[in-house]
């Protein structure tokens, strides 16, 4: 069977299964335009592209009253490239997310593959971009990874607009093949999260601890411990005049470079920008203006490697609303590379290839 078929065919048994205590939601995104890149190491290109703004998905989402306040919750998410119908996350049938858990007052106990803390700060509270685009903060802000195999969350409630989360994952033993070493052990994730919703002010802090397998001994790196640290301060304001936006973000670690693959959380590759000791910074805005909104934002990455590789991107943007669920988009962004750094514009699916691009889609959420 087609992978596209068996997710349909799982989403449609999931969803009638539970259609009769109204418990199951079929939802997605569906994003599409074009791409059109300059500054690139080779041939840039002007292509269609999916998931710019929003990674494209489809998914169900549901829960089930058991006693009392309990309820148990669950969540099974698939990337789609819509441009070509194949499967996103390297192949993964639920890549996205995939979970089960328990839901009460005192809060939400999930396992499975979800998000991870510090980057739902960065993306959801600090970057006026939302993690997508050109201008997305995750070109240049370090992210320990997107999503965590094998984790174990707990999210509390909201008690007078403060709220918490932590979480915890390990990878699965991995067997080397013949004749190759074993990679680094290790491969565990915590992380940790705070979060302050005061009338127009929102404030989240959130902080993630990744050990990541090191390189084969044969390549040139010295200490292969790749462990990264990454933190975010990250906040937005609402004014008289739109939405306000700051993050300030400290990265340490081999592996807290945001070059590193970004869906799996405990593999790591050589990047071209291997910097081990950031900090970013980030002030943006977003402005309604009629059925529009427009943003922008800058960021600066502050290198305190010897090699003092900075870069500074600059993005605007702007959305227009056809309907509560659909919407057209356009972004620019320019990063300025420093002293060799090689960061690249990309968007909420793909790293990019060169050093600007420009974005121009269509977005339909259902």
């Amino acid at each position: 069977m087609k992978l596209t078929a068996l997710v349909f065919a799982l989403l449609g048994a999931s969803v009638g299964s539970a259609a009769a205590q109204h418990a199951a939601t079929v939802y997605g995104v569906l994003d599409a335009g074009v791409v059109s890149e300059r500054g690139c190491a080779s041939n840039c290109s002007v292509r269609v592209d999916s998931g710019m703004a929003s990674a494209s998905r489809v998914g169900v989402r549901g829960s089930e009253a058991i006693d009392g306040n309990l309820a148990v919750v669950y969540g099974l998410e698939a990337g789609v490239q819509l441009d070509s119908g194949h499967a996103d996350q390297g192949g993964r049938l639920f890549g996205r997310q995939a979970y089960v858990g328990i839901q009460g007052a005192a809060g939400t106990l999930s396992v499975g593959r979800q998000q991870n803390l510090q980057y739902s700060a960065v993306t959801e509270v600090g970057d006026p971009f939302k993690g997508g685009t050109a201008g997305s903060a995750t070109n240049l802000i370090g992210t320990a990874g997107r999503r965590e195999d094998n984790s174990i969350h707990y999210t509390s409630g909201a008690v007078h607009g403060v709220s918490a989360a932590a979480s915890y994952a390990r990878d699965e033993p991995a067997t080397p093949a013949a004749g190759k070493p074993l990679a680094m052990a290790g491969n565990r994730s915590w992380g940790l999260s705070v979060g302050v919703a005061a009338g127009a002010l929102v404030l989240r802090a959130a902080h993630q601890n990744r050990s990541v397998a090191g390189v084969a001994p044969s390549t040139q790196m010295g200490n292969n411990s790749l462990d990264a640290k990454n933190s975010v301060l990250a906040a937005n304001m609402r004014m008289g005049f739109g939405t306000a936006y700051a993050a300030y973000s400290v990265s340490r670690g081999a592996a807290s470079s945001p070059l590193w693959n970004p869906d799996n959380p405990y593999s790591a590759a050589i990047a071209s920008t291997p910097s081990t000791d950031s900090r970013d910074m980030l002030v943006g805005l977003a402005v309604p203006c009629g059925g529009a909104t427009l943003l922008a934002s800058f960021i600066r990455k502050n290198d305190r490697d010897a090699a003092n590789q900075d870069a500074r991107q600059v993005a605007l943007g702007a959305t227009y609303a056809l309907s509560r669920r659909t919407d057209f988009y356009a972004a620019y962004s320019r990063i300025n590379n420093r002293a060799g750094a090689a960061y690249t514009v990309g968007n909420a699916s793909a790293p990019g290839g060169g050093s600007s691009a420009v974005n121009v889609g269509m977005r339909h959420a259902f």
